[in-house]
């Protein structure tokens, strides 16, 4: 193997100074003048440093994301020809987003063609590609809002790259296309350096008890709905995600990188990563990994700077920024420097050295350098991987199974959600042609046994060019080469989706092949004659909840039935939404309107009946056909309460369903009149100081008289064994505990890592047994798949509760459970309700919300919103 060339961090003309600067950081006192953000406008055709543009030295301070994005556009207008500013989406608070492209005057000049060849490659684009063409490398900094060092050195390299004196960056521009998103995550990054700016001293305090080192809740790390992006790679279900997994597919770089930090206390990471590899990792990718490394080891040696490799950040989970490029053909890599949004501008560490943010600066700088580097110096190996990764990809797909099937019976709403998601990941799809049997895995019952396909039936060839991609996302269980694992280990879509799904281990050729250029058909229900008695809308999916909420804040009144009915010859389940006339005669032929209007745009068939008599079950004026109140619903926030689980509440209700809800701290939760809500939803998180007792009193005071509480995974297990709550946590086996061996205690301490995952279950996928006729669980079958990340156990409810959601024996579909939690995930309770006085608590020990992306669950969090107590 070719060794890297050598080479010194090279931070701009006049390097020298600009080193000094940084060496001297600590040494620093920040004037007035110094701290502001702002300068004159430079001369046209003048290329400044960032010190220079900004006015005070690179590492003096964190840089507010206008300014970063103000010097962005002064580099790329001064670039000589080397750059250009693509815009790209913006996020929820409204900052934009953008990638700038950077390559050689000859190769900018003729940047499409480059990034068209590169699809050619891929055989997403027809027509065959050029033999040579650059590589393509694509820098990601600051996908964590306090991780905000990387965006400091992105400025640095921007510069690096633009200046036409650095011969070495200009040399490496030859053979690559630099494609460089300065922040990925501007709103959360904006939280944390407008927080630090404002409390740090003017001379930064190195103290790690200072002000400055200490993050209010809920920190910058995460964006405006508290959601984490480096695991929405995969799942995109954040606007930030979406916007720009939908410029990378138009690319699909050869080389990721991600710019990240960690604790104060750790130096740098770079690749290669740590195990577990997933098995769809390619040698050549982990062979590159290493060679990146070497670049990097080079430099940082030179510098005799610390580092560590193959340890913690592995790859697995495939919503990762080095994951999923990884699974779309690139070597896809996570950097990580020491110090995180706690460190500040400098800060003292355990060993008694203080680090800098100019050393951070410095750390990251040399790292995406490094990586340009490694990418033109070994571009022809990269691209020339990169095709036969591709190709490989469509014609000698890997893994057991060649074809995945999604049954056509499953819900339409769920099944066109997952269709939309397919044409975003570039998958494709066709129909099944025919009736057939054939042999088959199926998700249902975990077995491969005989399985009937049907005409219509969705099928996913493994014959294409995001084949690897489709086998990880679709793959039962995912080979776990160690369980040592960084985060959940199973994610298959059938499960996350709730649909009926069949992996083949033969090809199936569908018909009608589909890709993202076909427009779904939007649903528009027939018109009707005359004036109906009711409308009925079947409760199966997410769409059918949006409605719902649209309804009940235009004033129509709704009602549900809870028992199973047939009208007009059409069989209706629990759940479904009955909407008459009778409750709404105010509204006058607006009803119509408004019912068929919602229904069109939310793609829900209504159907129109004549009459209130059902042939079998109760009729629509049955006690058992219930009104719907519209609630009003409280959400718990603040410090105490996990930010993302927080975010993942508040952004089902803005972005997904539409409905109203009041956010309400924690500092001034006991201040609330509570008797204002019909609905309090508890997020996961640590209750003790948030409820005590007395609180506990007042809260239980409230429920009675009527109120709904909604406690989710921590606030569940707070509540549990506590006085008038009917959860319980399962007593220890002590029977097993006598019969113990008495050497058990004994143990190495090297082992206890591994001992410890016996008691964990790292996102596994659980089949939940459900009780279908209670509300929670409308519009489910009698099996739910929960993605389980916590050991409940629980004992099942007594008199007064209902255990709606259990686990029995054998219910682990997919991932990784240690031995021991799979014992207590063994007869336990997951989710159900008590009655207390004229309240209910739902207890939601697992969270159906998880990341957004587990779309089978969100239903069930409705159910809970809006039927139970009804």
């Amino acid at each position: 193997m070719m060794k890297p060339a050598t080479w010194r961090p090279h931070f701009c003309a006049g390097s020298f100074q600009n080193l000094l600067l940084l060496l001297l950081l600590p040494f620093w006192s920040l004037t007035s003048t110094q701290a502001q953000t702002t300068s004159p406008a430079p001369a046209a055709g003048t290329l400044l440093t960032p010190s220079q543009f900004l006015g005070y030295p690179l590492g003096g301070n964190f840089t507010p994301h206008s300014e970063l994005l103000r010097y962005v556009d002064h580099v790329v207008q001064n670039s000589g020809g080397r750059m250009r500013l693509q815009p790209y989406g913006r996020t929820y608070e409204n900052r934009p987003l953008e990638v700038v492209q950077i390559a050689s005057p000859e190769n900018l000049s003729r940047l499409d063609e480059i990034r068209r060849n590169n699809l050619r490659r891929a055989g997403l684009e027809s027509g065959a590609a050029k033999a040579s063409d650059p590589a393509i490398v694509w820098l990601s900094y600051n996908i964590h809002g306090n991780e905000a060092v990387s965006s400091e050195a992105m400025m640095q390299v921007l510069y690096d790259l633009a200046n036409p004196q650095n011969q070495q960056t200009q040399q490496w521009l030859q053979n690559t296309v630099v494609l460089l998103d300065p922040c990925v995550n501007p709103d959360g990054r904006e939280r944390y350096a407008q927080w630090y700016n404002r409390v740090r001293n003017r001379t930064p305090n190195a103290s790690p008890y200072a002000w400055e080192h200490h993050e209010p809740w809920p920190g910058g790390r995460f964006n405006h709905y508290y959601f984490d992006l480096n695991r929405d790679w995969a799942w995109q279900t954040q606007q930030e995600s979406q916007q720009r997994v939908a410029l990378y597919s138009q690319w699909l770089p050869q080389v990721h990188a991600d710019f990240h930090e960690m604790g104060v206390d750790n130096p740098y990471y770079f690749s290669p990563a740590a195990k577990p590899f997933h098995a769809d990792i390619t040698p050549f990718q982990r062979e590159f990994q290493n060679t990146i490394g070497e670049y990097n080891r080079k430099v940082f040696d030179q510098n005799n700077w610390l580092y560590f490799t193959r340890e913690t950040y592995d790859l697995f989970y495939p919503s990762y920024g080095d994951t999923y490029p990884s699974f779309n053909g690139a070597i896809g890599m996570t950097y990580e420097q020491g110090g995180s949004g706690r460190a500040g501008v400098q800060i003292l560490k355990s060993d008694g050295d203080t680090l800098t943010l100019g050393q951070r600066i410095s750390h990251h700088h040399a790292a995406s350098l490094a990586t340009i580097q490694a990418t033109a110096e070994r571009h022809d190996p990269l691209v020339r991987e990169f095709e036969k990764y591709y190709t490989t990809a469509r014609t000698k797909p890997g893994g057991d199974y060649k074809t995945y099937v999604l049954a056509a019976s499953n819900d339409p709403g769920q099944l066109e959600t997952l269709r939309k998601y397919l044409e975003r990941q570039q998958i494709s799809y066709g129909y099944a042609p025919r009736k057939m049997r054939t042999k088959g895995f199926n998700f249902a019952s975990g077995k491969n046994e005989s399985v009937e396909i049907q005409p219509r039936d969705l099928v996913i060839s493994m014959y294409q060019p995001k084949s690897t991609l489709v086998k990880v996302l679709f793959e039962p269980k995912p080979a776990l080469e160690d369980s040592l694992t960084y985060d959940i280990t199973a994610w298959a879509l059938p499960y996350a989706y709730g649909l009926q799904a069949y992996a083949l281990k033969e090809q199936l050729k569908g018909s009608e092949p589909s890709t993202a250029k076909t427009p779904a058909t939007p649903v528009r229900n027939a018109a009707t004659t005359g004036t109906p008695y009711a409308y009925v809308a079947r409760w199966t999916n997410i769409q059918d909840l949006r409605f719902l909420s649209q309804l009940l804040q235009k004033k129509v009144k709704v009602r549900v039935a809870e028992l199973p009915f047939e009208a007009e010859g059409q069989k209706y389940q629990a759940g479904t939404l009955v909407i008459t006339r009778t409750g709404n005669e105010n509204m006058g032929p607006r009803f119509d309107q408004i019912v068929r209007a919602q229904a069109d745009s939310m793609g829900v068939m209504v159907q129109a009946v004549r009459s209130g008599f059902s042939t079998t079950g109760a009729d629509f004026g049955s006690n058992s056909v219930r009104y719907v109140k519209q609630p009003t619903v409280g959400l718990v926030a603040g410090e105490g309460i996990s930010p993302t689980a927080f975010g993942e509440i508040w952004h089902f209700f803005e972005q997904q369903i539409g409905y109203p809800v009041t956010v309400i701290g924690t500092d001034y939760l006991s201040s609330i009149p509570l008797q204002k809500f019909d609905v309090l939803i508890l997020p996961d998180g640590n209750y003790a100081d948030i409820y005590p007792e007395k609180s506990l009193e007042n809260l239980k005071v409230w429920v009675r008289a009527g109120g709904k509480l909604i406690a989710m995974e921590g606030a569940a297990a707070y509540l549990a064994n506590r006085k008038d709550f009917l959860l319980k946590t399962k007593p220890t086996d002590t029977a097993a505990a006598k019969k113990a061996a008495p050497y058990a205690p004994l143990r190495r301490y090297a082992d206890a890592e591994r001992r410890q995952i016996e008691e964990r279950v790292q996102g596994s996928v659980y089949r939940v047994q459900l009780d279908n006729t209670h509300p929670l669980a409308f519009g489910y079958g009698s099996t739910y798949y929960a993605l389980v990340r916590d050991t409940l156990n629980y004992r099942f409810l007594g008199d007064g509760g209902w255990n709606v959601g259990i686990l029995k024996k054998d219910g682990s579909a997919a991932g990784f459970t240690g031995r021991r939690a799979r014992q207590k995930l063994t007869d336990t309770f997951v989710l159900g309700t008590q009655e207390m006085g004229r309240g209910q608590v739902v207890y939601l020990a697992d969270n159906p919300l998880f990341r957004g992306f587990w779309q089978g669950g969100k239903l069930l969090f409705g159910n809970a919103l809006f039927f139970v107590g009804q």
